[in-house]
C-alpha cells in the first residue's frame, strides 16, 4: 500500500524547467449547458430575467458540487427576438458547443422555430413559458402552463367575475392566434359574447385605433395576449383614453411581475394577470426562492412564473442526469417521465404522456408596489392538456399549418421585421 501511494505522488508530479507542477489526481471536465433567450429586441424585457433565474438554479448547484461530481457550465446565446436567430443559436449550441440540454424561448414562434433543431439532432429543450398548447414532443419538457392550465379556467373565472362580454386583443404570433381561437371555443360554450378581436404586430407600438375600439364597443374585460413592450404603450394608451379597471379590467396572460417593473404601475393597478406562479406565493420554499433570488442579482429584483419555471426546470433536468448517471440525451430524456420538485409555486411534475408539467392555476390582481394579490388558485396541480378536446387533434394541426403558410412559412405575421429592427 506504501508503495502505491509513492508510486501516484510520482506520477502526480512533473518537472518542468526546473520547476515541480503538481497535477490533480483526477479532473473532470464540465457539463455544457446551452441557455437560449432574447437578451435584446422587444422580448428583452421579458426574456432576461428568465436568463437570471436559470443561471440561480446552475449556481445553486454548482455550489453543492454540480452534478456527477462536475460543474455545469452554462453557455448564454442571444435569440435577439428574431426567429431565424433561435434557431441558428439551437443549432450552434448543439453542433459546436456540444451542450446536454438548452434551457430556452419565450415566444411560441421562438420555440416552433427551433423544434425542429432539436428533432434533427435528438436533443433537449426546456421550455418555460405558458403557451398555446396544440404540441407534444419527445424533445421538449414544457415547465410552463397548456391550455388547461392557464387560459381555459381563466377565461371561465372572468365570465363568473368580470362579464359576459370580452374583447380579445393580442401580438400577431402564433400563441396569440391560438390562444384566441381556444378563447373563442371557451366563450361560445359559455355563452359569452366577444365584441372585438384585434391584432398588433410583435414589437410595434401603434395601439390607439385598437384602443379606440376598446372604447367604442365597451367590453366587461379584456383578455390580453400581447407580449413584449407593446404592451407598454397599449396600457399607456388604455389610461390616456380615460379606460381604468374599474371601468374596463384588462386580464392579461403575458404580464407578470418583471414586466410591471417597465410599466406605470398607476396605469396596471387593479388590473389582472393568469399564472401558475406569483411572487406573493406564501410558502417557505418559495420565501427562501425570492430571498435568494434577491440576494443574487439585487434586493429590487422581482421573480415570476417563467422565472420560476426555467429555475425547476434546470432541477428536474439535473435529477434526471442523476438518476441515470448520465448526460446522455436518450436516457435523460427518459428518466424524465414523472420527475418531481417542490418548486416555489409548489409541487410540480412531469407528465409521461405529453412530456408537460402538472401545475397549480393562479389569478393575481396587480397592487400599487407591482405585486400581486392571488384572488383565485386551483386546489390541486391540473394535468395538462396540450390539446383542447373541442376539436380534433387534426383539426388543431390544419389551424396552424394554415397560419404557418398564410404568414409566409414562418410563425409570426411578417407585417412588421421584428429581425430589421433588431439588426444593428
Amino acid at each position: 500500500m506504501k508503495k502505491q501511494l509513492i508510486i501516484i505522488a510520482i506520477l502526480s508530479c512533473l518537472v518542468i524547467g526546473g520547476w515541480f507542477y503538481i497535477m490533480p489526481l483526477q479532473t473532470k471536465p464540465p457539463i455544457k449547458v446551452g441557455i437560449l433567450h432574447s437578451l435584446t429586441g422587444t422580448m428583452a424585457i421579458s426574456e432576461t430575467a428568465v436568463v437570471d433565474a436559470t443561471l440561480l438554479a446552475i449556481d445553486e448547484l454548482n455550489q453543492k458540487g454540480g452534478i456527477l461530481g462536475r460543474k455545469i457550465e452554462p453557455i448564454v446565446v442571444d435569440g435577439r427576438s428574431d426567429w431565424p436567430t433561435f434557431a441558428n443559436g439551437a443549432e450552434k449550441l448543439i453542433t459546436q458547443e456540444n451542450v446536454s440540454v438548452v434551457f430556452g424561448c419565450w415566444t411560441s414562434a421562438s420555440r416552433k422555430t427551433v423544434k425542429p433543431v432539436f428533432e434533427k439532432y435528438n436533443h433537449l429543450l426546456f421550455y418555460p413559458v405558458q403557451y398555446e398548447g396544440l404540441e407534444q414532443s419527445p424533445h421538449i419538457i414544457y415547465t410552463g402552463a397548456a391550455p388547461n392550465q392557464q387560459i381555459i379556467p381563466v377565461v371561465k373565472w372572468s365570465f363568473d367575475n368580470l362579464g359576459k362580454r370580452i374583447f380579445l386583443v393580442a401580438s400577431d404570433y402564433v400563441f396569440p392566434r391560438a390562444a384566441n381561437a381556444i378563447i373563442k371555443g371557451q366563450a361560445m360554450a359559455l355563452s359569452a359574447k366577444v365584441v372585438g378581436e384585434e391584432y398588433i404586430l410583435l414589437g410595434s407600438r401603434d395601439v390607439k385605433a385598437v384602443v379606440q375600439k376598446i372604447l367604442a364597443t365597451k367590453p366587461d374585460v379584456v383578455l390580453n395576449t400581447i407580449n413584449g413592450d407593446t404592451n407598454v404603450a397599449f396600457f399607456t394608451e388604455l389610461h390616456n383614453a380615460g379606460i381604468t379597471p374599474e371601468k374596463i379590467p384588462v386580464m392579461s396572460f403575458s404580464i407578470a411581475e418583471n414586466e410591471l417593473h417597465h410599466l406605470d404601475i398607476k396605469n396596471m393597478t387593479n388590473h389582472y394577470a393568469a399564472w401558475n406562479y406569483f411572487q406573493t406565493v406564501n410558502t417557505k420554499v418559495n420565501q427562501d426562492f425570492v430571498k435568494r433570488f434577491k440576494n443574487k442579482y439585487g434586493q429590487n429584483r422581482v421573480t415570476n412564473d417563467p422565472m420560476e419555471a426555467a429555475y425547476f426546470g434546470v432541477y428536474l433536468w439535473a435529477q434526471a442526469v442523476e438518476d441515470t448517471q448520465t448526460i446522455e440525451v436518450n436516457q435523460v430524456r427518459n428518466a424524465m417521465k414523472n420527475q418531481s420538485f417542490q418548486a416555489p409555486g409548489g409541487l410540480v411534475y412531469v407528465d409521461d404522456d405529453n412530456n408537460h408539467t402538472w401545475k397549480t392555476v393562479r389569478i393575481g390582481k396587480i397592487r400599487q408596489d407591482g405585486q400581486f394579490d392571488i384572488v383565485w388558485t386551483s386546489e390541486r396541480p391540473v394535468q395538462p392538456i396540450p390539446y383542447p378536446t373541442y376539436r380534433l387533434k387534426s383539426e388543431w394541426h390544419k389551424f396552424l399549418d394554415d397560419l404557418y403558410t398564410s404568414w409566409g412559412n414562418q410563425w409570426a405575421n411578417p407585417g412588421i421585421s421584428v429581425e430589421k429592427e433588431n439588426t444593428p
